[in-house]
């Protein structure tokens, strides 16, 4: 398969092309997933990232041709050196920006949009695969990556809903509101680890929103404890982060 494949690891107008658009079809699959979940970063932007970093690598290569060929005598008389490592490191690097700012915390202590950030970076890493001419790690990589991020999460949520240790926000009329919540906890024989606070006012809205974190005894289930705290009294919001 090497050998079948060496014209197209070639730096030639054919090869080229057919790597940019490798990079845009693949980088969009990936981005398809996100998009159909309203994710900020989403179909168009995983197709930029993928075929940006392929530009980069294919750049990177050009100038190491030119530079030994054709630019040869005037990049040995000026001293022009390259190292074509430094092109994909840039690029892993500026994908590491656009990432962090797709990831928030929320109000409740949540953090979302790291699945995000790590499906732009493997895009790029994609991307940098295709522009080297690295075809069976495109191939692997892509499944891989629609794989995960397809079939993996319900698997993620079967575990979860199976873990002892949960962490639940409820959001509330008042303090008293609470001191009913964790007697309810304790006669259930669940254990409570930790309780964070967060008390909101407003001219519209007075609010004690608590994150609390709990272990679950083995015969109590995690939709048993939030059906059971949502009918309280007080209760404003409840949600399992």
């Amino acid at each position: 398969m090497i050998g079948d494949l060496s014209y197209l690891r070639e730096l030639n107008m054919f090869s080229m092309m057919l790597r940019v658009v490798l990079a845009m079809v693949v980088g969009g699959i990936v981005g398809f997933e996100r998009e159909k979940k309203g994710r900020p970063a989403g179909f168009r932007t995983y197709m930029l990232v993928a075929v940006g970093a392929t530009l980069t690598v294919i750049l990177s290569q050009y100038l190491d041709y030119m530079l030994n060929n054709r630019w040869v005598l005037a990049s040995d008389t000026i001293g022009i050196k390259t190292d074509l490592s430094r092109f994909g490191a840039q690029v892993i690097n500026g994908v590491g920006f656009l990432g962090a700012g797709t990831i928030i915390v929320t109000g409740k202590q949540e953090v979302k949009g790291l699945t995000t950030a790590a499906g732009l970076w493997a895009s790029a890493c994609m991307g940098i695969a295709i522009g080297a001419g690295f075809y069976e790690c495109m191939v692997m990589g892509t499944l891989l990556i629609v794989i995960s991020m397809k079939l993996l999460p319900f698997i993620e949520n079967i575990v979860m809903r199976r873990a002892r240790n949960m962490s639940i926000y409820v959001g509330m009329d008042s303090m008293e509101n609470l001191g009913s919540v964790v007697s309810y906890l304790k006669n259930a024989g669940i254990r409570l680890f930790d309780v964070e606070i967060d008390k909101s006012e407003n001219e519209h809205l007075k609010q004690v929103n608590a994150l609390l974190s709990i272990r679950l005894p083995n015969q109590i289930q995690h939709t048993q404890v939030l059906a059971k705290l949502a009918t309280m009294d007080g209760i404003i919001a409840i949600e399992e982060v």
